[in-house]
């Protein structure tokens, strides 16, 4: 085909004259502009394919060679997050004074008896679901040799960090004192320890770091796994990455998931380690914990009311003790559904124990946030249930009764499979995970440096959320 291109006449303006009449040939009677000489017409086509030829060879060198201003990460699927690291992150572990570490530990086994071991090396952290804060710690201070697969390198230069870790170990210092809401306990040496005290003179130091004030926190990083951990100054290190179990005590103007990250408690109930199967899972449904919270965990009276007397329904009320832990890890392990309904906050250390015991988590907390969702998909792992259809008597037990045996071992299979992330002793674990979750908010921690940087501050009473998502959302019923 001949593709010839078609030149117009630009349109007249209002200061344009009209072509003479010695500028029109005649043709066949009519009136026409005259032709286009063919060397300016050749000149033109050649031009315009030079242009062309040039704008597809730009397009492929870029397409082919994409500019790389980030780490490069790859997928290999939705349940396994390696990643390949051109240039990991670099975090600063700041070396605290001791009385916001070791001196914690101490501190905690003093107030109830028991004896302090004087060498740091051979110092436990005391078992309990926040222990995430140990395991960082733990996992900052091995070799880095040991450390190879991390998202996060740590460097002893802070010039060098692109994150500072402060680890301060503060779901712990919110419960040396045996008596809560107590804040102050004695100890036989006289010493007194204040959790409040210790979260102030923490702010303190911090505020003497020059590291602190170059970039007013955004680029430090805080664990408070117990949701009033730091609750004394968490308006003052708001802007820092909060390693969080979830929202349910942190404002909107204080805590999202565009910032922060969401970890899971440690499970307090021994691995499943038998294969899928419900041959051995005789009972539906299976719960046990404190019957009567506060807040939205007022829902759990009314799940008691409308579960007790159904049968193949095992729920019962019972503490945190080394029996209720026995019964629990018995009952989850001999169950097809285990309920989670959400406590004072949104969620509890009974999710995690059911997805090491391959129990199907029925979770009724219509405000809950979840680990890692960028790689477990929960509607593959979980039955989610809106509040007000699981009060309802029969609906909850109709749905579950409802579930083939089919689709319980699919379920199982997924939870089979995820079961590493929400194990903090596994080196391919929960540890590993949330350094990649935190590597992931450097580019949000440099957006938001760089911007304070040059930001006039806004003569407001509501807070700055602009670069902060809303964390409350509902949640509906899904199987």
């Amino acid at each position: 085909m001949n593709l010839r291109l078609k030149v117009r006449s630009p349109p007249l303006s209002a200061t344009s004259s009209p072509p003479s009449p010695s500028s029109l040939l005649l043709h066949h009677g009519k009136t026409t502009m005259p032709r286009m000489p063919r060397k300016s017409f050749l000149k033109l086509t050649i031009t315009f394919a030079c242009l062309l030829s040039l704008f597809a060879l730009y397009s492929f060198l870029v397409y082919a060679n994409p500019p790389n201003h980030t780490k490069s990460i790859k997928f290999n699927n939705l349940h396994d997050s390696s990643i390949f690291i051109e240039k990991k992150v670099k975090i600063y572990m700041y070396d605290l004074p001791r009385r916001f570490t070791y001196d914690v530990i101490d501190s905690y086994t003093a107030a109830r008896g028991g004896e302090i071991v004087g060498d740091d090396a051979q110092k436990r952290y005391p078992g309990n679901q926040h222990s995430a804060e140990w395991y960082l710690f733990s996992d900052l201070n091995h070799p880095i040799e040991e450390r190879v697969e991390s998202a996060v390198t740590r460097v002893m230069d802070p010039e060098e960090a692109d994150l500072f870790y402060v680890p301060f170990f503060s779901s712990l210092s919110l419960v040396v004192n045996p008596n809560r809401p107590t804040t102050v306990n004695s100890f036989p040496d006289g010493n007194t320890y204040s959790d409040e005290q210790t979260q102030e003179d923490l702010i303190d130091w911090l505020e003497d770091q020059v590291y602190w004030k170059r970039n007013k926190g955004w680029d430090h990083v805080f664990i408070c796994q117990d949701p009033n951990a730091l609750y004394k100054v968490i308006d003052t290190v708001k802007n820092g990455v909060l390693l969080v179990s979830d929202f349910g005590r942190l404002g909107r103007n204080q805590a999202s998931l565009v910032k922060d990250v969401i970890l899971p408690y440690s499970h307090r109930i021994k691995t499943y380690q038998g294969d899928i199967g419900i041959e051995n899972r005789k009972a539906l449904l299976f719960f046990m914990g404190n019957r009567y919270r506060k807040e939205g965990g007022k829902i759990r009276d009314l799940l008691f009311q409308v579960l007790e007397n159904e049968p193949e329904v095992n729920i019962k009320h019972g503490a945190q003790s080394r029996e209720s832990r026995r019964m629990a890890s018995q009952g989850m392990h001999t169950s097809r559904f285990c309920l989670h309904p959400a406590g004072d906050t949104p969620s509890a250390c009974r999710l995690f124990d059911a997805i090491v015991s391959l129990c199907v988590p029925v979770i009724v907390s219509d405000y809950i946030e979840l680990p890692f969702e960028d790689v477990i998909d929960y509607r593959k792992i979980a039955v989610f249930v809106d509040s007000d259809t699981a009060v309802t008597p029969g609906n909850l037990i109709k749905l579950l009764r409802g579930v083939s045996s089919e689709r319980i071992l699919e379920f199982q299979k997924e939870l089979k499979q995820v079961q590493r992330y929400f194990e903090y002793e596994d080196p391919n674990g929960t540890v590993k995970e949330i350094w990649r979750q935190v590597s992931l908010k450097l580019p949000f921690i440099k957006l938001m440096s760089n911007r304070d940087k040059r930001i006039v501050i806004r003569d407001s009473k509501e807070p700055d959320c602009s670069c902060l998502c809303s964390n409350q959302s509902g949640m509906h019923m899904i199987l």
